[in-house]
């Protein structure tokens, strides 16, 4: 995908995409989550990564080498806008190119995303996805890490606060 993430956070509403479709066929698949230049599998609790490792890796090279599209004519990536007051629009320029410059790319090392949702009066709201949205660790990401780092470079930040999808 050229931007943008698609979550399927179950097999059902996997029909958008191919891809995800694909991996979902391998047993004890329980979440697909794509993002512009990674994949991320959930299974379930029944299966052990060292049995179902391979068959996601063949039917993730399967997909590719078919030539087939990530995801189905019409199906579009999510891009997070957000919300905030049109008066913010400068400081909210700055949380979304820090976010898409230092945190995005290591919050994807780990299988997942993070998307802006919103700023009001100091406070930024965040989505964590994928990986991330289960991760015992996302919490303190969220408010050690990403609090700190954009509490840094933009005075305006007082807080982050994390949002449900």
């Amino acid at each position: 995908m050229d931007m943008g993430t698609a979550d399927f956070p179950s097999a059902d509403g996997a029909s958008a995409s191919p891809l995800a479709q694909r991996i979902f066929a391998v047993e004890g698949t329980s979440g697909v989550f794509l993002g512009s230049d990674f994949v991320t599998v959930t299974k379930t609790d029944t299966v052990d990564w060292d049995h179902i490792k391979p068959a996601l890796l063949g039917a993730i090279m399967e997909h590719f080498q078919s030539g087939a599209p990530v995801l189905s004519d019409g199906q579009t990536a999510t891009v997070a806008e957000g919300d905030y007051d049109a008066a913010d629009e400068s400081i909210v320029v700055q949380i979304k190119e820090l976010l898409d410059t230092r945190v995005r790319p290591a919050v994807a090392q780990d299988g997942g995303d993070i998307t802006f949702h919103g700023f009001d009066r100091g406070v930024v709201y965040l989505h964590m996805k994928g990986a991330c949205a289960g991760c015992p660790s996302s919490t303190l990401t969220l408010k050690m890490g990403i609090e700190n780092l954009l509490r840094h470079y933009i005075p305006e930040v007082v807080e982050v606060r994390p949002v449900a999808a």
